[in-house]
């Protein structure tokens, strides 16, 4: 008959974080080894895409391990991937360029109306 393998920790219920794996020690018994949750990749906070420079970890792990493991050197740099970037960056210069042709338009009409207002005073 199989031997039985009890679980370790106080928790007795088959939950998602009460996994384990049996495994033969080198005595001939088996015992059960707790997993870990395995981690999932962290991803873009506008598209969703996995980004990638940036290691997979639990979130707890996140604060023991060092800045370079956790960003990459972007503007953005650990939530978001390079080309929501290229597009945050090319919509402000487009708005800031619409910004410009407005006050642009409003000087011309403004000076339109000075010229007409002096045509029609002559």
């Amino acid at each position: 008959m199989a031997q039985r393998v009890t679980f370790r920790r106080r928790n007795p219920y088959n939950t998602k974080s009460n996994k384990i794996k049996v495994v033969k020690t080198p005595g001939g018994k088996l015992v059960a080894q707790h997993v870990k949750k395995t981690a999932s990749r962290v991803k873009c906070g506008d598209c969703g895409i996995a980004l990638a420079g940036i290691s997979t970890l639990r979130p707890r792990e996140y604060a023991n391990v060092s800045k370079t493991h956790k960003t990459v050197q972007r503007a953005y740099g650990g939530s978001r991937c390079a080309n929501c970037v290229k597009e945050r960056i090319v919509r402000a210069f487009l708005i800031e360029e619409q910004k410009i042709v407005k006050r642009v338009l409003k000087e011309q009409q403004e000076k339109e109306k000075k010229a007409a207002k002096k045509t029609g005073k002559k």
